[in-house]
């Protein structure tokens, strides 16, 4: 247990951080799982700009890497645009 006062209040702040940033990282691998597995290009594109929108917000929370977010996008584009 911490001894001071401000190390309990660090601990209940990063647990409530650990908590928000699984169920958000939980979510953006289903994002992107999903996009991967579609088979149809147009649901794919829908699903691809989705996974986008949630990937940049995940970059600006600094829950992943700015440079991890732009080859995962570049990455699930390119996917996109090879099926046909």
């Amino acid at each position: 247990m911490p001894n001071h006062k401000s190390c309990l209040k660090r601990m209940r702040t990063s647990e409530k951080s650990r908590v928000r940033n699984r169920a958000y990282r939980s979510q953006l691998r289903s994002l992107i799982k999903d996009v991967r597995t579609e088979t149809n290009k147009e649901e794919a594109q829908k699903k691809l700009q989705a996974a986008i929108v949630v990937l940049d917000r995940a970059a600006g929370r600094y829950l992943l890497h700015p440079k991890n977010v732009d080859r995962t996008k570049s990455r699930l584009a390119h996917h996109v645009n090879k099926l046909s």
